[in-house]
């Protein structure tokens, strides 16, 4: 696709100083750069200023709000060739902290940190997505991802034993067996699988009323994209697909995949799920999809704004898949 990039999450051309981050000196004297700013992150919520348009607030690297940081800074790169950190505050617990949203898939609820003006907020990446700028949001994609990594990788995946963060935060090492461990992105392919003027969707359990989505899975060890689109679609639904092409990806930090779009046209139609791995299936026509997009269909929901199901589907009704 000739604007495969613009979804988001697609990218902004940011620096990532990757030459720097091994260079403890050279990162040390970007941290006291008068011009370096930090991107906070709390408990994977981002730091913004929600005035639209909405931006990611970036602080002095003096500012006494990271003195609540739990874990060293790392280094997301040269923003016209002044330096980013992101900073985790995932240990400060908010005086008014109602934990009932934490971690939901929407999660509504908002942050205010005492030491910050009463308008930045920490929020889910995933409900303000669109309000950024291709630039914030590569930022906070970034970050996000990798503290989900440092998360869960405090541990040596070869012996067990603890790692230390190096590399600016870009890789942990293994003090008794000496391996090294490096950020992990998880491929999955998500299908946009026709058949005549018809699109296959989804929905899996749980999943709020209405809302379908186009069929997705992860990339097995040993498998290419095309077939991991055929073997995906045809566990899930029971349909065959012969064509496959490549589209566009996307970043999705939620915690930390690459999303593969691609195209592919079904050899068969009927459909039989597997009730294990999905709830419904149906084809849609592209008449009934327009109707979905503008919130006038009965049932179904349009697939939500920011995610790469919605941009494959909004380019495949105008059209401009290629």
């Amino acid at each position: 696709m000739k604007h495969s990039e613009t979804v988001t999450f697609g990218g902004s051309g940011l620096d990532r100083a990757g030459e720097t981050r091994g260079d403890r000196a050279a990162v040390d004297v970007l941290k006291q750069e008068e011009t370096a700013r930090a991107v906070l992150l709390w408990r994977g919520k981002v730091l913004i200023n929600p005035m639209r348009p909405a931006s990611l607030v970036r602080l002095p690297m003096d500012h006494p709000a990271l003195q609540d940081a739990s874990s060293p800074p790392i280094l997301l790169g040269r923003e016209n060739g002044e330096a980013r950190f992101a900073f985790d505050l995932s240990s400060w617990v908010p005086d008014d902290l109602d934990p009932r949203h934490l971690g939901a898939f929407m999660d509504p609820s908002e942050q205010r940190h005492p030491m910050l003006p009463e308008e930045n907020v920490f929020v889910e990446l995933r409900r303000v997505m669109t309000w950024l700028d291709p630039r914030d949001a590569e930022l906070a994609a970034t970050a996000k991802a990798i503290f989900s990594w440092h998360e869960t990788h405090g541990f040596c995946a070869r012996c067990g034993f603890e790692t230390v963060v190096n590399d600016a935060g870009w890789q942990r090492n293994c003090p008794a067996c000496r391996a090294s461990h490096f950020p992990r992105t998880d491929p999955v392919v998500i299908m946009l699988i026709t058949h005549g003027n018809s699109v296959l969707m989804g929905r899996s359990p749980g999943w709020p009323q209405g809302m379908y989505s186009l069929l997705a899975g992860f990339v097995e060890p040993g498998e290419t994209l095309e077939a991991a689109v055929r073997r995906e679609v045809f566990e899930e639904s029971g349909i065959e697909v012969g064509e496959v092409n490549y589209l566009a990806s996307q970043p999705w930090p939620f915690p930390a995949s690459l999303m593969f779009g691609c195209a592919g046209v079904a050899t068969s139609e009927k459909i039989t799920i597997d009730p294990k791995e999905i709830e419904d299936a149906l084809w849609v026509p592209k008449e009934e999809m327009m109707d979905i997009f503008a919130g006038q269909h009965p049932h179904i929901l349009p697939a939500r704004k920011g995610a790469i199901a919605h941009f494959l589907l909004e380019n495949w009704l105008a059209d401009t898949l290629t």
